[in-house]
């Protein structure tokens, strides 16, 4: 990044208004360049450098920068606010949905710059409720193609999106991604110019591309690459604005709330889902509600709201109890909502350190899910097992959880079960110093699993 003039003094007006000592700044910095799967070497004497105006930060640190501001403030910091000029890329804001399906979905194919120097920010959190969807939709509506899209068209894009979101479970979020990504763009978001025969029929459509777009995301995220995840869920939020402005929208502002709480950024989580919830609340059926439900409970468990969080996990049991009609599309991609519940619910009760209630979740839920179907959900759950027994002092079933983990994370394209297995070598170094039976194996499992 390029620094401007004066940009000396407004980066340091802003450091001095937080409060905070440069040292805790650029620990800050160094944390979210991990969130985004990079490392940097920013100290104290950088911030100092780029303070004084001596020198700028490279690269996507300057992104890094602006973020770690913008969350100890409480709101949006910009690059350009603290006089660096940021990475040319596409705006997201004022730019109609289908233009937005597109691009990222071309820059994926094609590698180009702007998605590989996106950050994931919690600007991006807080955007959804600030889109304008009534003016989107008049401008939208106004167009009109020559070619007419009808139910076998959009059934062919939901027949897709389901193939690779079943290859996703078992085979990881790397399967597949360039196909899918470029399938959205060349064929699925261009589509949605064209005529449609009634407006159900546009709604679908717009439906179906949306779902697409938040596999798209899914499937970044479970690599570890939460900005370009973010994009995608941004785009998706868009999509499902123009084919359901309650219900779906919801669900996708819920995918935005837990991918902020999934890399430990609560900030606006619980504003954000509750905004969902009164979006959805008498217009979702009561499976997609529970859904939605226990996200509010996991974003209220993460910044220690005990008792709003009980409250939720309580309503998500009793919205699971509604046989109020069909669950939509868009929220039975993420399996069965009785699993869902009860994986989300053993992670807030993490978050309360409930581990006994923890490990009945996580074994609940290894019930509710098709082990063949549901391969990374199964093993990252027996992860999660794991760490809850290992929190009970349960080493040695503790490893069997992990170890059954492991075998099941084989052969996976995922990030994500990566990292689940990374974080226990700690553990099963105290394990193995202390003799537990098999943490010496599963060590030297993990160690060739990565090699």
């Amino acid at each position: 990044m390029a620094v401007t003039k004066q940009s000396d003094s407004r980066l340091r007006e802003v450091i001095e208004s937080q409060g905070c000592t440069y040292e805790a700044l650029a620990g800050d910095v160094r944390r979210i360049a991990a969130e985004n799967g990079e490392t940097v070497q920013t100290n104290k004497s950088a911030i100092s450098h780029w303070a004084g105006g001596s020198r700028a930060p490279s690269g996507r640190t300057g992104q890094y920068l602006a973020e770690a501001l913008s969350r100890r403030s409480g709101r949006v910091v910009t690059p350009v606010e603290i006089g660096l000029r940021a990475p040319e890329e596409p705006a997201m804001d004022g730019r109609d949905p289908v233009s937005a399906a597109t691009d990222p979905g071309r820059a994926d194919v094609e590698r180009r710059r702007f998605l590989a120097v996106a950050a994931f920010t919690t600007a991006g959190v807080v955007m959804p409720p600030a889109y304008d969807h009534e003016a989107t939709a008049r401008m939208l509506r106004a167009r009109t193609g020559r070619v007419v899209v009808g139910a076998a068209d959009i059934g062919v894009v939901r027949g897709i999106t389901a193939a690779f979101s079943a290859a996703d479970e078992r085979l990881g979020g790397g399967h597949g991604l360039t196909t899918v990504t470029a399938y959205l763009a060349d064929t699925a978001a261009p589509m949605l110019r064209a005529r449609f025969s009634s407006e159900a029929v546009r709604e679908d459509a717009f439906g179906a591309v949306a779902e697409l777009a938040y596999l798209a995301g899914w499937k970044h995220h479970d690599l570890g690459q939460a900005d370009a995840a973010q994009r995608y869920y941004q785009v998706g939020y868009r999509l499902a604005c123009e084919a359901d402005p309650y219900g779906h929208a919801a669900w996708m502002m819920r995918s935005l709330a837990l991918q902020a709480l999934k890399l430990k950024q609560s900030h606006h989580c619980v504003d954000l889902i509750e905004s969902a919830l009164t979006r959805g609340l008498g217009r979702v059926d009561g499976q997609t509600e529970a859904l939605l439900h226990i996200t509010h409970a996991r974003a209220c468990a993460a910044v220690g709201e005990r008792t709003r969080a009980t409250r939720a996990l309580l309503a998500a049991e009793d919205a699971l109890l509604r046989a109020d009609g069909p669950q939509p599309e868009y929220s039975r991609v993420s399996g069965p909502a009785v699993g869902t519940v009860a994986s989300h619910t053993a992670r807030a009760l993490t978050e309360m350190k409930d581990f006994i209630g923890t490990e009945q979740q996580h074994r609940d839920a290894l019930t509710r899910w098709d082990p063949e179907k549901y391969k990374r959900v199964h093993a990252l759950t027996y992860a999660d097992l794991g760490d809850s027994l290992a929190a009970q002092a349960r080493a040695d079933e503790a490893v069997s959880a992990w170890s059954q983990a492991l075998n099941l994370m084989e052969g996976m394209s995922s990030e994500r079960t990566r990292k689940a297995i990374s974080s226990l070598r700690p553990t099963l170094a105290v394990y193995q110093r202390r003799g537990v039976p098999g943490a010496a194996e599963l060590a030297r499992s993990a160690r060739a699993a990565f090699a």
